[in-house]
């Protein structure tokens, strides 16, 4: 038996079929659910990332998110998500790039978006190639290019290269404001309210310029913090 058929085995014996009802539900997915607590799949996939090699990490990662099985694609983003890696994490962007184009549902996505904004945060270079996603014909791919960046919206103390990852960012979501797309509405919002904790000054200048048309519940999203 492999690896990705052990790991797919432990998984269906840690499920509930009522609970996997109802993630299917909620999730809105076509994948298979199992049930499984998400402090099931923390675990288990810590417990891999130390035990294999970066190598085999990856390899099983790509077995899991393609198996069609919701809490399978989830524990491949966590096997995956790590601040750092060494020597080198190349072959991890990789997969998280490849996986971003064919993004299908919110969970997987911001899943995987945060094993993404760990490699974003060690080579920003990538950010070169997360801007081809924000014309992409996939809204999930689209999307995923805020939410890995969302890290430098929440920078406390943000240094010049921060601030300009900041505009650049923002320059994204000012394109995005006229899709109405609920995802993508709540996607730019997300961003605003989240920098709103830093720089309230700057979130209400872009909500009073490009923001402008941003949707009403989304707009009041942006200032939740700001103004509650």
């Amino acid at each position: 038996m492999t690896q990705a058929a052990q790991v797919l085995e432990a998984l269906r014996a840690r499920g509930d079929a009522t609970k996997a009802a109802e993630m299917v539900a909620y999730h809105k997915t076509a994948r298979e659910c199992l049930g499984v607590p998400a402090a099931v799949l923390d675990e288990m996939a810590r417990e891999l990332r130390h035990d294999l090699t970066l190598e085999l990490r990856c390899a099983l990662a790509q077995e899991m998110w393609v198996s069609d099985v919701h809490e399978a694609g989830i524990f491949a983003a966590k096997l995956l998500t790590q601040a750092r890696i060494r020597p080198e994490d190349e072959p991890v962007w990789r997969i998280i790039a490849e996986w971003a184009q064919g993004f299908d549902s919110w969970a997987l996505a911001d899943c995987a978006s945060i094993a993404g904004a760990k490699r974003l945060q060690a080579d920003p270079a990538r950010l070169d190639e997360v801007e081809g996603w924000t014309t992409s014909e996939n809204m999930w791919t689209r999307r995923a290019a805020l939410v890995m960046t969302l890290p430098w919206a929440r920078l406390t103390h943000p240094k010049a290269d921060d601030l300009a990852v900041r505009e650049r960012v923002l320059g994204w979501a000012e394109t995005y404001v006229p899709d109405r797309d609920w995802f993508i509405q709540k996607a730019v919002a997300w961003w605003l309210r989240d920098m709103s904790r830093r720089d309230p000054e700057r979130v209400l200048a872009f909500l009073d310029g490009p923001g402008a048309g941003l949707a009403k519940w989304a707009r009041k999203e942006a200032l939740r913090i700001i103004q509650p």
